[in-house]
């Protein structure tokens, strides 16, 4: 996917910096409500996956509500969101929970200890459920799926009841990355045999994110006609939480050379930003971003480099990207689809800066939105 700006425009994005792309977002944001209206369910965004709240009035005008795991995340909802939080956790702090519930409109607990602890401080216009685990999961890297053999995210089903506690109004299933539209429907067979006599007796099921509705391909005629299906069997309301799809293609990280460097034949051009730092899930799924200026196929092109960050960690490199020419220090490198889980990841490892973030809005002029400082370290670790 190119991006197409004029060079004016992205010679005034500073570097390094996440950029959205305004009218990228508003595509996904149509597209994804057309399945919130088709099969008649609720769409919230997920804010582990895409918190950029300067866009969350565009975002709003389509979502309804965002889901939350953290006091931090709750918080950003009613404040920028301006609604109350779908809120899970996998685990519940004492101190924070009874702020927790003022910020919320429904809680799900991730064990039965937390459920017993809990339930009594829970305000009864809060409607409360559990996360449940179908042990199925097309997700291939253990550290990105939730079904995994021991895996600490959900009750399966011989952890529960017979009978479910009477309050208990939903039940709650995360178990797809980036996945199809058919791998839901095997979570769901899946689901079904495990948990299908607790749902004559709950009001709605979150079938959590992961769903890649916005990606090219994606099958959205068989994701409608699954989600009514289910509905109308069951008389719930069905809940999708995606963050990715959101967000999906929707913006870049641009970046430039500031040295290249050689060892034993094998060139690295080192950027000004830091895969460890700012990319942190293509070390750690891992996952390989596309660039504008070459290609994440070795042998695409003549010229092959590494791409180093500018930590000092080992490991904060990729491997044989391909070039049509040369690459000089000063050449930009710019990482396509970077909004999803980037921004929401980065840390300042090493005293380095978070990129700048900006936005190319409707009118397609590139807008500032902040630039990270010195006194954002100092301030983090005091």
């Amino acid at each position: 996917m190119s991006i197409l700006l004029s060079q004016d425009i992205f010679e005034a994005i500073p570097s390094p910096c996440f950029v959205l792309e305004e009218k990228k977002l508003k595509r996904n944001l149509k597209q994804i409500d057309l399945v919130q209206k088709n099969a008649k369910i609720n769409v919230i965004l997920a804010l582990k996956g895409f918190a950029m709240w300067s866009s969350f009035p565009l975002v709003k005008s389509f979502l309804k509500s965002a889901t939350a795991s953290s006091m931090n995340e709750a918080k950003l909802c009613v404040e920028k969101f301006n609604a109350l939080a779908h809120t899970y956790a996998v685990g519940y702090r004492d101190d924070e929970f009874d702020e927790l519930m003022k910020l919320s409109s429904h809680v799900t607990f991730n064990s039965l200890n937390q459920f017993y602890k809990f339930q009594d401080r829970v305000p009864s216009r809060i409607s409360m459920g559990l996360r449940v685990n179908p042990e199925w999961s097309d997700v291939v890297a253990d550290l990105y799926n939730p079904a995994h053999a021991h895996s600490r995210l959900g009750l399966i089903s011989s952890s529960l009841p017979e009978i479910l506690p009477s309050n208990i109004e939903g039940l709650h299933f995360h178990v797809l990355c980036e996945s199809s539209a058919s791998a839901l429907v095997q979570v769901l067979e899946n689901f079904e045999k495990k948990f299908k006599k607790y749902l004559s007796n709950i009001k709605w099921l979150n079938m959590g994110g992961g769903h890649l509705i916005t990606k090219d391909g994606y099958d959205g005629e068989l994701l409608v006609n699954t989600l009514k299906y289910f509905k109308e069997k069951y008389q719930i309301e069905i809940i999708l939480e995606p963050g990715g799809a959101v967000a999906w293609q929707t913006g870049f990280l641009k970046t430039t050379i500031i040295d290249i460097v050689e060892n034993q034949g094998s060139p690295t051009a080192i950027m000004d930003a830091s895969f460890t730092c700012h990319m942190p899930d293509c070390l750690e799924m891992p996952y390989r971003p596309e660039i504008m200026e070459g290609s994440y196929h070795a042998e695409k092109y003549p010229f092959r480099y590494n791409i180093g960050g500018v930590s000092c960690l080992a490991g904060d490199f990729l491997t044989d990207y391909s070039f049509s020419k040369p690459l000089k220090i000063g050449n930009t490198l710019t990482f396509q689809d970077m909004m999803h889980y980037t921004m929401v990841k980065t840390t300042m490892f090493n005293g380095i800066d978070h990129p700048s973030i900006g936005v190319i809005g409707a009118d397609d002029r590139f807008e500032l939105l902040k630039n990270f400082t010195y006194q954002d370290y100092r301030d983090k670790l005091s």
